[in-house]
């Protein structure tokens, strides 16, 4: 799963990107992986994993993990090929999330695109260049429905008057949204749509190292409104300060939390709001004692998907799934315990996996 993180020139966007990737360093049996030059894995906090791991004392603990792109800077046209319009669009469709960094700090040295602060505006920039992408791939396949029509084909009448209700929105200056997804009977046909303006979003408000104070604290609540209006989600943090904190030893960085009065560092939140964000849960597996995985999985996913996640044998001679949650294996203080007090059940392929569940797949083939 990709999530990009977009935004205008000089809003911080690449530094949150490097706060990210060196976040990642204390899982040592997942380190960061750089994929492509501007792609990277990041571990995905878990104190659930910690505790599993403290319980069996495995050779390995491997994190579950989100890949984040850090994609070119948008400016204005960029749906019309302005500034690195295409490849930005181009990058962009090959996420599943998107994290939309929002600039809320004032820095005289650090020149802002449109030569004034205003993140309301910049959000509206931005959408505005994702809604022009959108309507232009929408009018694209309605030039091409209407050659289709001709078959008489009912499935291409469907596609088309939707596609025309939704060139409309877009018209109009509205996003898809999530709220507005594409009928359950039109996904097949009209997924390679990949609309922008359909992905999740959050928004992240990018202040300064004084945190939400002072004009800060406005801008944040400009950003939080524009979130709620967009049916999004947001966050606040201060990209430069993560940066920093991650280049310092644990201990520092512990004080360094500490003065600042916070319980952990702000990369922590937006990895999880992103997690929360790809709407992913997930199950752990414990491998004879020589490891404790954590792995993700979208929710409402069945045991013989999540088998067949691991390995594509454990799906084809799937035979049952012994689970027991997470809580109630830490309460028991082993798989034995568990197993002694009635807390493993028994589960077949059509079970859909829970959050925190411990799963042994029992396979044959």
């Amino acid at each position: 799963m990709r999530v990009g993180i977009i935004g205008l020139p000089n809003v911080g966007k690449s530094t949150l990107f490097n706060a990210l990737t060196q976040a990642s360093v204390p899982a040592e049996n997942y380190p960061f992986c750089t994929i492509e030059p501007n792609v990277g894995r990041v571990a995905v906090p878990d104190r659930r994993l910690e505790q599993l791991a403290e319980l069996i004392s495995p050779e390995k603990v491997i994190p579950s993990s989100i890949d984040f792109v850090d994609i070119a800077g948008l400016v204005k046209g960029a749906s019309q090929g302005e500034g690195l319009g295409n490849q930005f669009l181009g990058s962009i469709r090959d996420v599943d999330a998107i994290l939309e960094v929002v600039r809320c700090f004032d820095a005289p040295d650090v020149v802002h695109v449109s030569g004034a602060l205003d993140p309301r505006s910049d959000i509206e920039m931005i959408e505005l260049e994702l809604v022009l992408a959108d309507l232009d791939v929408v009018n694209r396949r309605l030039e091409k429905l209407e050659r289709q029509l001709k078959s008489g084909k009912p499935d291409y009448v469907t596609a088309y008057t939707y596609l025309k209700h939704l060139r409309s929105c877009l018209e109009a200056g509205h996003p898809v949204g999530p709220d507005s997804s594409i009928p359950a009977e039109l996904r097949t046909q009209l997924a390679d749509l990949n609309l922008l303006t359909e992905k999740p979003l959050l928004f992240i408000a990018n202040v300064g190292d004084e945190g939400l104070t002072g004009q800060a604290a406005n801008w944040w609540e400009t950003v939080k409104q524009a979130a709620q209006e967009r049916g999004a989600a947001a966050l606040w943090l201060a990209a430069k300060l993560e940066e920093e904190l991650w280049e310092l030893e644990l201990p520092e960085r512990a004080d360094f939390l500490a003065e600042l009065a916070l319980p952990e560092p702000g990369l922590n939140r937006l990895i999880r709001k992103s997690y929360e964000l790809l709407d992913l849960i997930t199950f752990f597996t414990i491998t004879g004692g020589h490891e404790v995985r954590a792995w993700p999985l979208k929710r409402g996913t069945e045991a013989l998907a999540a088998a067949a996640k691991i390995h594509t044998d454990m799906a084809r001679g799937f035979i049952r799934a012994e689970v027991v949650a997470y809580r109630d294996l830490i309460k028991a203080g082993s798989v034995a315990a568990a197993q002694k007090d009635g807390l493993m059940r028994l589960e077949g392929r059509e079970y859909k996996v829970q959050d925190g569940d411990v799963i042994h797949f029992r396979f044959n083939v």
